[in-house]
């Protein structure tokens, strides 16, 4: 017997309203920025980890992802130590701006050393300087700092909803705590808290490791694998190696959540570190330099973000740095940028795959109108007494230029060539020189960078 065919209902326009009206909050959701998981390690070489290269330093995890994810061979912190590189990233500002040069406002070195007067600058982020974190706030994320701050005010004062400062963790000092604690996985489950308190929201958390900085406090259960293991030509310091798989350990758990929660394809991942190497314990070789100094070594950094349905794997040599991460992290979260000067671009064109004109061959400025006093161990260096001397650095597509303050010498180096900074071609390349010279003259006197006179 043939079933009676089943009269099509017809709805009424209303109910048609009504039912679409209702999908839009999942379409909404659909569309939604993502999370970010922003990892921020502290003199983390340019070569210390597995996918950079090191040949006794271990990192599967941050291998994997970045095996995944893009790799930008050319990123550039905007200063060569801590505290200024942690101000131009979280105000997208370069030095002149904020006026936090060096750590702490204190002369560096033995006076009679110094040829140039002291500029102390400052150890604050001006309350009145909006950071990114605050943007994302009124973007609807909810907002963690993990670790080191390093900015004179509190991240909660600056656009943090939840803060672990390592220094107010109590009993710790340095890498270790009581009852054997180690503050790298502290800070990394702390973070973990943080995701799944936020799972049901949009979130940012800014996993800033004090890891690997000084001093060195091997991750002790760790020693024995590093101590039997041999030595690498690049690398070979046992308890750096430690202190580099306690971070890479602690990328796992935090993937291992992100899977657990269904969050890992809703997050972008970015990795970077704020400055070059410790000089006696890792090696960023080809470069030339170290943690503290403008030449490669001490500036070029690790970097790479990892966003799935988006980034396509890979390699780029286009030069970013520090500043841009400001503006790229607004344009991720769909957040509205401040009313303040942001001196970076947004990356998310090239992170998509796509151009963003003029990009390779912009100016990218140093300002360090201060000293560093040299480590006390011998290392090839330019100077005996000083990591750096006062000076101001560009770099312009191949080229990258050098200038002294003390007595006016330029260094000008092709990084494609020389990516070691050996061969200085100042005098064979006059017109290069020149021109970078007077852009970068040019940029100081637009940011208001102060130079140091002769005492």
């Amino acid at each position: 017997m043939r079933q009676r065919r089943r009269k099509r209902t017809a709805w009424p326009r209303a109910v048609l309203v009504a039912l679409l009206l209702l999908s839009l909050p999942r379409l909404a959701v659909a569309g939604e920025p993502p999370n970010i998981l922003f990892i921020y390690l502290d003199d983390f070489g340019w070569r210390d980890t597995g996918y950079m290269g090191s040949d006794f330093y271990e990192t599967p995890n941050l291998d994997a992802l970045a095996e995944r994810g893009l790799v930008f061979t050319d990123a550039y912190s905007c200063a060569a130590n801590c505290a200024p590189a942690r101000a131009c990233l979280l105000s997208g500002q370069y030095t002149p701006r904020h006026k936090i040069f060096n750590v702490g406002t204190r002369p560096r070195g033995k006076e009679k050393d110094r040829l140039l007067t002291h500029i102390p600058g400052t150890t604050t982020l001006r309350p009145d300087i909006v950071t990114w974190a605050e943007s994302l706030q009124a973007a609807g994320y909810r907002t963690g700092m993990f670790g080191k701050w390093h900015l004179g005010t509190t991240p909660k004062k600056q656009g943090f909803d939840v803060s672990v400062d390592y220094r107010r963790l109590p009993g710790f000092k340095g890498h270790r705590g009581p009852d054997g604690a180690y503050l790298t996985d502290v800070l990394t489950d702390r973070c973990i808290d943080f995701i799944e308190a936020s799972k049901d929201k949009r979130w940012c958390a800014y996993l800033s490791h004090l890891a690997v900085h000084t001093p060195l406090h091997a991750k002790l259960e760790l020693l024995p694998k590093y101590q039997e293991k041999a030595p690498g030509k690049l690398h070979k310091h046992v308890e750096m190696a430690t202190m580099i798989q306690a971070v890479d350990d602690g990328v796992g758990k935090l993937i291992a959540k992100l899977e657990a929660l269904e969050l890992l394809d809703d997050t972008v991942i970015i990795f970077t570190s704020d400055n070059g190497g410790y000089g006696p314990a890792t090696d960023m070789d080809p470069l030339w330099g170290y943690k503290g100094n403008y030449y490669e070594g001490g500036i070029r950094v690790p970097f790479f973000v990892h966003w799935p349905g988006v980034v396509t794997a890979g390699k780029t040599g286009t030069p970013i740095t520090g500043v841009d991460l400001y503006p790229t992290l607004l344009a991720i979260a769909g957040a509205e940028r401040p009313d303040q000067v942001l001196d970076g671009v947004d990356l998310v064109p090239l992170f998509k795959g796509g151009d963003v004109a003029g990009l390779d061959e912009r100016p990218l400025f140093w300002h360090f109108p201060a000293y560093l006093q040299s480590y006390s161990v011998t290392h090839e260096q330019r100077d005996p007494l000083f990591r750096t001397r006062p000076c101001g650095v560009i770099r312009m597509g191949r080229f990258k230029l050098h200038e002294y303050f003390e007595d006016g010498t330029l260094e000008l180096y092709d990084l494609v060539d020389d990516i070691r900074e050996r061969n200085n071609l100042a005098e064979e390349k006059p017109d290069k020189r020149d021109e970078l010279h007077r852009i970068l003259k040019e940029w100081r006197e637009n940011v208001g960078a102060p130079v140091p006179a002769r005492k």
